[in-house]
Parts: structure tokens; sequence; C-alpha cells
């Protein structure tokens, strides 16, 4: 603000004149922010748009895809066998017995005071000797030189009463190849392996001679037993099991009305922001004012391309058929039940129905979002480019302001110079006056 010069002379309030005449001087500059707030907004609401525009782009373009749809489940004849679908299951059916789970090797020291050597040599399943070399012989040394040894066993030091201990070594993976042997030249650790480390094993076809076949695994978990499905046992069982696969219409249904969801809650967003607002004025005059959106013709060939895309007929049929209508209110409506029956009646028909629905609003939704292109895109980089013309207007305006009242507090401090002046040139005539006014009376 500079330094205050109020009233050094004539007792004016400078620094209030200044700010008033500044406040005048600054109208066009605030004009400029009011315009570029305004364009801000603009962007942050077609950001959003274009971001709700380019995840349905996304979405849909999964579902187009000929195996978008092909969706199924699994389920088991056991409540102790789970069975997990991923990309590629098919339609089927498998039986099998388990005859037995996967498990660690667990040796275990006979009670020691301390570790009898002053090296541990561990060697794996297939061959690997690693050495670990304990600060000291402690336990406690033990057990964590070779958890962080890397040797791929966990060891514990174990309570067995009466203040004495011993050392269990368990393999950190269950299977067969997690086995391990630790030397023991002399016996004086006394190893005992207590759990000898074990594949999970199921038999398909089990008790079928010449086809029975038995399928090993380090883990409980047997992948790809049918494809694109994983199945994990937790018990042993001679009973059969039977896994069966299936197309699943409620995930297929629900992917339908995913689609339906996303179409709408882009047509919500526009609809938000479009909506034309009336409301009063301080003296109770109607005040009429439009969204954001309002009058943008952009914005409505992106609403009409998608709502063509999802409604339009399919080889002749009309959406609606399928259970995806339009409603009086320019959206989009899902029927469960009436698409449950059409993928009951004809399941290839109505899934290929979809996929064209997908397809068509796939392409509309990457036209309006694509990132070089896309009319959304497009759009967006033209409102920042007029936020980045304003911004620089705005800076230019300060300078331009900082100027003005630079100028304004000189002029005003020159005032008060000048009128100091003058006080003191008529002080000083005053008093000459005063002088010959006393001689003149003696």
């Amino acid at each position: 603000m500079g330094l205050s010069i109020d009233g050094l002379s004539s007792g004016l309030d400078t620094t209030s004149l200044i700010n008033s005449l500044m406040a005048v001087e600054a109208v066009p500059q605030n004009l400029v922010k009011n315009k570029a707030a305004a364009v801000l907004t603009r962007i942050s609401a077609l950001q959003g748009l274009n971001t709700a525009v380019a995840d349905l782009a996304s979405k849909a373009g999964k579902l187009a895809d000929p195996k978008g749809l092909e969706l199924y489940s699994a389920s088991s004849s056991s409540a102790k066998v789970t069975s997990t679908v991923s990309a590629g299951a098919k339609p089927g059916a498998v039986d099998f017995t388990v005859s037995q789970l996967a498990q660690t090797q667990v040796s275990v020291s006979k009670n020691l005071a301390v570790w009898p050597y002053t090296t541990m040599t561990v060697t794996g399943e297939g061959g690997q000797a690693i050495t670990v070399t304990p600060l000291t012989s402690s336990l406690d040394d033990v057990v964590s030189a070779v958890n962080l040894s890397g040797a791929g066993i966990v060891a514990s030091k174990v309570s067995v009463g009466g203040g004495e201990y011993r050392l269990q070594f368990a393999s950190s993976m269950t299977g067969v190849a997690g086995g391990f042997t630790i030397a023991d030249p002399d016996g004086t650790a006394g190893l005992t392996k207590v759990q000898s480390a074990q594949d999970a094993q199921i038999k398909l076809w089990a008790g079928i001679p010449g086809v029975e076949t038995t399928l090993s695994s380090s883990t409980d978990t047997f992948a790809d037993v049918l494809s694109g499905v994983s199945i994990s046992v937790s018990e042993v069982s001679a009973t059969t099991t039977r896994v069966t696969v299936a197309r699943d219409n409620a995930q297929i249904s629900k992917a339908a009305s995913d689609l339906v969801g996303s179409v709408n809650g882009v047509f919500a967003q526009i609809s938000t922001k479009t909506a034309v607002v009336v409301s009063t004025n301080a003296a109770g005059a109607p005040i009429t004012s439009g969204g954001i959106f309002t009058g943008d013709s952009t914005i409505r060939q992106v609403n009409a391309a998608i709502l063509s895309a999802a409604s339009q007929p399919v080889d002749g049929k009309s959406p609606a058929e399928f259970g995806i209508s339009l409603t009086k209110t320019g959206t989009m409506e899902f029927d469960a039940t009436k698409f449950g029956d059409a993928l009951a009646k004809d399941p290839a028909g109505t899934m290929a129905a979809v996929a064209t629905i997908a397809g068509r609003v796939a392409d509309a939704a990457k036209q309006a979002s694509d990132p070089t292109a896309g009319l959304l895109s497009t759009k967006i980089k033209g409102q920042q480019s007029a936020a980045k013309d304003f911004t620089e207007q705005i800076a230019d305006w300060d300078d331009r302001l900082e100027m003005r009242r630079t100028t304004l507090q000189r002029t005003y401090s020159a005032l008060e110079v000048a009128l100091s002046g003058m006080k003191a040139q008529s002080s000083w005539l005053s008093s000459q006056l005063a002088g010959l006014s006393g001689s003149s009376s003696s």
C-alpha cells in the first residue's frame, strides 16, 4: 500500500480517496476475473463429464468384446471344496476325491541349552545348501540368524517346561519342494522330522481302472483342472466331489444393467448441469438462470450420440425386446425380468445384442472423450486456452493498477507538500503583518 500520507496538511483521508478511485479503476479487471472464474467452473464440469464418458467407453468396450459376456460361475457338491472362476472358463464338470493335503516339513531338536555347532548348513529339496552363522551359540541368536538367512525355513524357540527349550524348524512353503535337511554331524542337536513336506493330491475319476488320474499341487489349490477354474480343498475325503461350471445368468444380467446404469450416469451429469433454475431477486421478481451446460451444442451432440447408440434397433429388433428401453425423459431403463426371459430363450442372440449395443455406446463415448480429438477433450482444451488468456489479462491489469496507485499516491503526496508550503508562507506573512501593525501603533 506504500507510505500513509493521510492529513499531513490537508486533513483529508487520502488513503480512502485513493482506494475509492482504485475500486473504480479495477472494475474492468473484476469483469475479467468473473469471466475467468466462469471458465474455470466450466472446465471443471467438462472434465468431470469427460471422465464419466471415458469410463463409459472403457466399460462398454469390454462388453463389446465377443467374450465380454461369457460369464460363468462354479459350484461344488462339498462344503470343503471351493472354486474360483477366471477368464477362459467354459461350461463343464469334473469329479474327484481328495487323497491328501499340502503340508510343510517340521523338524524339532532335542532339549538344548545352546546350539552345539558354530554354523548350521540348511540344504533345500533342490540340493542348494546355505550356511548360517549365528552371532553366538545362544538359541535366540540361532533363531534370528536362520530367519534372516533366506534359507526357506522358519526357526522358533519352543519352551517344553522346566526351563528347557527345543528349536523347531519349519519350511516356509508347503509342498514337497519345501523339504529341507539340517546338518547334524554327530547327532548332538538330535533333530527329528515330525512332519514331512507333502503335496496336495486329488484323484480324478477315482476308482475307475485305466482312467483314474492323480494330480498334485504344492498348495491346496489346483489351477485349471477345468479351463479357467481353480479348485481349493481343505479336507481329505474319499467321497467324490463334483465341481460344476455353468453360465452365470445373474452376472450377465448385472453386466447389462451396469452398462445401462453407466449410460444414465452420463445423462444425469448432463441433465443436472443443463437444468434451468427459476428464482427471485430481492424485489421478488423472477430470475431465470441456466446451468453450466445450458445451450452448449457440443454437450447436446454428445448426449444425442450416446442416446442413439443405446436405443437404436439391433438387426431390426428394438433393444426393448432384450429389456433395454428408452424412457419418456430421455434416459435408458433396464428390465431384469425381461432380459432374463430373453436370455433363457435365446442366450446367444441376447448376448450378441448386448455386445452390439455396448460396441455402439463405446464408439460414441470414445468419439467424445478421446484425449486427442474427442469432442469434450477439444472443448476442454479451448476453455483452458481461454483461461490462460484471462490469467494473462488479470496479471497485466495487476501491473497497470499498481502503477495507477503509485501515481495517485505521488499526486496526493505532492498536494500535501504544496499545502504545507502554502501554510508556512501564510504563517510568515501573518507574522510580518502583525509586526507592521505593532510598529504603526507605536
